[in-house]
């Protein structure tokens, strides 16, 4: 067995787990880490989420444990996300390898930069009407639930972004929402992948197993002191993944 396959997905797959609990963005680094190991763009994708979806488990569990999460604008999130998510997975089914990786020259990059630049702090407004939040919440879970389903890199940084910027939600009940949202639409795409047989169960499983053990460590950490290193090691993982998909090996 080629074990160079497994030394790209193990540390990238961890790291990607430890980075998406803080703050999202890990897909940034799990994707490209499927790739590098010489996996195909479909078959990438549905294998990432795999692993994502194990990851997103934990965290998604410890922040509802510690009742950071607000089920009236969740639960609905939760059941547009699906939607949107299934529809997103059955778009990129359709799309063919060749134009995939035409795509991710593009997505990849236009993602980086979002997250990466993403610095203003959201400002929670209490007073913020509670039908209005839960409807900006639906939209935010469907449309973004879509670009899950179809890609997925950077869906969690969306979604903060959208409920704390939007629905003016506080950043921790705000994060607990959207490991919850995020969680389903995972969900939803990786039963789409696992049906149609795209999934490489053997590096998603090893994947799931270190980004789990990410998730756990990340999500229990109070400060986001590990943003230093996050973001070099983002664009050291584009630039390699550029070369792979440039280079067409």
């Amino acid at each position: 067995m080629n074990l160079i396959p497994f030394l790209i997905i193990c540390p990238l797959t961890f790291l990607a787990g430890l980075v998406d609990s803080i703050g999202g963005g890990g897909g940034l680094i799990s994707l490209p880490a499927f790739l590098l190991a010489g996996l195909p763009p479909h078959t990438a994708i549905a294998t990432n989420k795999l692993a994502s979806s194990v990851g997103t488990t934990v965290s998604a569990t410890r922040y509802c444990k510690n009742g950071f999460f607000d089920k009236a604008p969740a639960l609905p999130g939760i059941i547009f996300a699906l939607c949107g998510s299934s529809i997103g997975a059955r778009l990129v089914l359709h799309t063919s390898d060749a134009v995939l990786k035409k795509m991710m020259l593009i997505i990849l990059p236009v993602v980086a930069v979002i997250v990466l630049l993403n610095k203003k702090e959201p400002e929670y407004d209490s007073s913020f009407p509670a039908s209005k939040r839960i409807f900006i919440v639906c939209i935010s879970a469907f449309i973004i639930g879509i670009y899950d389903g179809f890609y997925g890199p950077g869906t969690g940084t969306f979604l903060l972004l959208a409920l704390t910027h939007m629905a003016h939600m506080d950043i921790r009940t705000a994060s607990g929402n959207v490991k919850l949202i995020n969680l389903s639409s995972n969900i939803a795409a990786l039963a789409t992948f696992l049906f149609g047989g795209h999934v490489n169960l053997i590096y998603g499983m090893t994947g799931a197993l270190f980004c789990l053990t990410g998730h756990y460590i990340g999500s229990g950490l109070v400060m986001k002191s590990g943003s230093k290193i996050v973001r070099p090691v983002i664009i050291l993982v584009l630039i390699l993944l550029f070369a792979k998909v440039i280079s067409g090996n």
